[in-house]
């Protein structure tokens, strides 16, 4: 308990870092926006760029689904964002995990077949039938 109680804390001043860190750069870009008017409009133009993403799309009734069209636009949405963020293997990469992969299958393959055999022996040695 005490461990979830450390973590907590731990949140807790890394948040409040975060905060007086954020605070500081707003202060630093006031003070060069009060002495340079045209940074100051740059400031004011990114500031309403955010707001305007920031703002949620259409909100659906709740209990309504979205048209088959939307579900599928949203789908191949994400299905693109996903796809951005994959990191794919070097070749390289891909050859040593296609070699392991062989040898991981050899290798359970003999397993399977000598524990197979060892059974086989023991049911016939058991019962005393040919097989």
């Amino acid at each position: 308990m005490a461990n979830k109680d450390r973590n907590k804390r731990a949140a807790r001043k890394a948040r409040q870092a975060k905060r007086q860190q954020a605070e500081a750069t707003q202060a630093a870009q006031a003070a060069a926006i009060a002495s340079d008017p045209q940074a100051a409009k740059a400031q004011e133009k990114a500031l309403k760029k955010a707001e305007a993403k920031k703002q949620p799309a259409k909100k659906q009734e709740p209990g309504k689904k979205p048209g088959l069209v939307q579900r599928t636009k949203t789908y191949f949405g994400d299905v693109r964002s996903e796809m951005r963020r994959v990191v794919w293997p070097t070749r390289t990469e891909l050859k040593n995990f296609t070699v392991a992969v062989v040898v991981l299958l050899v290798v359970f393959g003999v397993a399977v077949w000598l524990i197979d055999t060892g059974v086989v022996a023991a049911l016939v040695g058991y019962s005393g039938l040919r097989g």
